[in-house]
């Protein structure tokens, strides 16, 4: 198991517990490792600097304990944001009707990278993308980054969403 699936493992209940979502955990080299937490509030509200504050708090406890990451690193907790990334099925299907960025682990019909609106899963569980060469099926396990697109569509969901109603 990756080092990142483990701390994900580790670090959800407690999240979930606390109404949130765990997106993503990223582990980025450099000078200085950066361990990246991306989170959503389980209500679907918007994310603030003090839920990101709590997420950390809590984020470093954990990790204070368990001591997974061996140098030096930096933890950074942030919302996904409005051109989030895509990483989970839910994700590909709550977001279908936007346009996205996917790029695959593997060639597929020729091409690694894809940009087209989002269709959702088919009922295998591949992500289908309406792009400039046609519908794609490509399998979520081949996915090796996938994002929604910024577009004025994404903006006025996203704008409903915190206004009451729900993104797509």
């Amino acid at each position: 198991m990756e080092l990142t699936d483990r701390i994900a493992e580790m670090l959800a209940p407690s999240l979930q517990a606390m109404g949130y979502d765990l997106v993503r955990v990223q582990l980025m080299g450099g000078n200085r490792a950066v361990l990246q937490i991306m989170a959503d509030r389980l209500d679907e509200a918007p994310m603030t600097v003090e839920d990101c504050a709590d997420i950390s708090r809590t984020v470093s406890a954990l990790l204070d304990v368990e001591d997974p990451i061996q140098p030096a690193y930096t933890l950074e907790v942030s919302s996904p944001g409005i051109d989030r990334p895509l990483v989970r099925p839910r994700d590909f299907e709550r977001y279908a009707g936007f346009e996205a960025k996917l790029d695959a682990k593997v060639p597929v019909e020729g091409r690694k990278r894809f940009r087209g609106k989002l269709l959702g899963l088919d009922d295998d569980g591949a992500v289908v993308m309406d792009t400039d060469a046609g519908e794609l099926h490509i399998a979520l396990a081949d996915v090796a980054r996938a994002k929604l697109i910024l577009t004025d569509e994404l903006i006025a969901a996203s704008q409903a969403a915190h206004d009451g109603s729900k993104v797509a």
